[in-house]
Formats: C-alpha cells, structure tokens, sequence
C-alpha cells in the first residue's frame, strides 16, 4: 500500500518550507507550492499510517471547488501541476478560520450536548437534536494553531484582540456565508447536504483571498439527502460523508487527542477501509470517475511536475 508520508524537495528559488498536518509547503518569493500528503489527522494529532489516495482526493477536489467559486471571492490557485500539487499566490494569512455550520453535528453538537447553548458567541435554541437543521447557517469561528489544537472563538473576540479588523472581518463572514450557499447548492445537485465546513482567507496585494482547501472531506461534512429526513425523525444516525468516522473509530478505541491518550494501532485493512471511502466521497461530490495517478516514484513524478512550473 503505497502511500505519500511526507516530501523533502529543495527546489531553485526556494525561500521557505513548512509542513503542516496534511500539506508540506514550499514558498517562493510570490507563490506557494502545496503538496497534498497522504497523511491524515484527527484532533488536532496527525496519525502514524499515511492514507493511500488521500492528498489526491483532497488536493483534486479542492481544486475543483476553487474553480466554481472563483465568481464569488478570488482565491489563491494558479494550476494543479500534479494530482497531489496546487500552486498558486502566496497571500498573508488571516490568524482565523471560518467555520460555516448548517447543521448541528461534530464538535458543535458535542459542546451542545455537554450543556453549553452559546458556541463562539453565538446562542443555539433550546431542543435541538444532533444533525438537526439550525434555523440559518451560523459561524463559528476558530483561532488558527500552527501546533496543537484550533481553539473556538468569537466574533467580538477576534475584533477585540485585533486578530483581524472588523471591516475585513464582516467581509469574510460575507464570503464564508457566499461560498456556503454555493456549496450546499453544489452539494444538493449531487444529492448531498453539506452540514458544515470552514475557510480560509488571506491578502494578496491588498486584496482578500479564498486560500487552502475548500468543501473537501477534511474540511467538511456531508450527509446524503435521500435519507436525512427518515433517519432524523427515527433518530438514526445520518449517514455520512465525511472523516467523521475516523473520529468515531478513534473516540471508541480511547482517543480524542488528550494528553495521556495513545493513538489505536490502525490496521492495513482500515487503511484500505478508508481509502476507499475518500475516493468515494471524492465521486460522490463531484459526479466524476476518480482516476487513480501512478504510484510508482510519486516523489520523482511529484518534484518533476513542480519544477516544471517554477
């Protein structure tokens, strides 16, 4: 089982390096070459086994997102040299992430069912059930943590601690509340709800900037509609498309990510198990066919395809 753990180039004109939980990403004096890994983490901790196909699934998707929201808020992606590679402008982060939530499900409904009816500053009504619809789509956002885990936080918080200016602020929930519209209508043409999801957005000549991945089975969660109101009002569990089961498995062998906690040995026949169902989130969303790349030398296939942008 071929899989992408991690890549070490050097390439000329290189400036900078950094290796994120997924991404390794190298910077040029105006560009950012991302190389989607096959790693996969979960709270916050990157787990030892690397996902076949995983950082082509996510690297190929997000691109095609980019694409059909490009009307919207311009955004980072120059092209897609390799199906693990996107490059694009090099942007100054915003320190926050936009958390977009339709429904009530993962972290949101954790907090929710452990009491607490106010989430990053914004109060949910009493009564809700997990994976119920919210009244309108919510923001929630989170502090951007290069190591460790994301922390929530509010809207009023951002501005107070000049994470970002409020001007810019509304015009991010402006574009993060856009994308999610366009999203959830993508979505639903392929007979999907997309439950939640967050952004990024980063400056580039003055200018705001959709950057990163968008609507991807690491940054979203979807549930397939055919079945959302049956198994809601029998209250069954949605099914899912997202790496929500990756938690799941993780919560139920002891781990969430807590100090003390071991990771659970994950076995070469879950890898494979989930594998498989990112290639199959990845032809749900879309609608199209996932044509595996070649897996031998992915690392001399990979630093070709760069260098033949640089």
């Amino acid at each position: 089982m071929v899989a992408l753990k991690e890549t070490n180039f050097q390439f000329p004109g290189q400036t900078g390096f950094y290796r994120g939980k997924v991404r390794d990403v190298y910077a040029f004096a105006d560009k950012l070459v991302m190389v989607a890994s096959d790693r996969i983490s979960a709270f916050d901790v990157v787990l030892p086994r690397a996902i076949p196909f995983k950082g082509q699934v996510l690297n190929q998707l997000a691109a095609h997102f980019l694409e059909a929201t490009r009307s919207i808020v311009p955004n980072w992606l120059l092209s897609v040299p390799d199906p693990n590679v996107s490059a694009g402008l090099r942007c100054e982060t915003f320190p926050v992430e936009m958390v977009v939530r339709g429904y009530l499900s993962g972290h949101a409904w954790r907090e929710y069912k452990a009491g607490r009816r106010v989430i990053c500053g914004v109060s949910l009504p009493e009564g809700l059930k997990e994976s119920d619809k919210l009244p309108f789509p919510i923001i929630t956002p989170t502090t951007k943590a290069h190591e460790g885990h994301d922390e929530d936080i509010s809207r009023e918080e951002i501005i107070a601690r000049g994470l970002v200016a409020e001007n810019e602020y509304a015009q991010l929930e402006k574009y993060a509340l856009a994308l999610f519209r366009k999203g959830t209508e993508m979505a639903g043409e392929q007979g999907l709800i997309l439950v939640d999801t967050k952004y990024e957005f980063g400056k580039y000549d003055g200018a705001v900037y959709l950057i990163d991945e968008i609507h991807t089975p690491d940054s979203s969660r979807y549930f397939y509609l055919d079945t959302y109101e049956a198994n809601q009002q029998a209250g069954l569990p949605q099914r899912q498309l997202s790496k929500e089961f990756v938690r799941e498995w993780l919560i139920a062998n002891g781990f969430q990510g807590k100090e003390g906690q071991s990771i659970p040995v994950m076995d070469d026949e879950r890898v494979g198990m989930i594998s498989e169902r990112y290639i199959e989130l990845y032809e749900k969303v879309t609608g199209k066919a996932f044509v595996k790349a070649k897996q031998e030398d992915i690392l001399e296939r990979i630093s070709g395809n760069i260098i033949s942008i640089l």
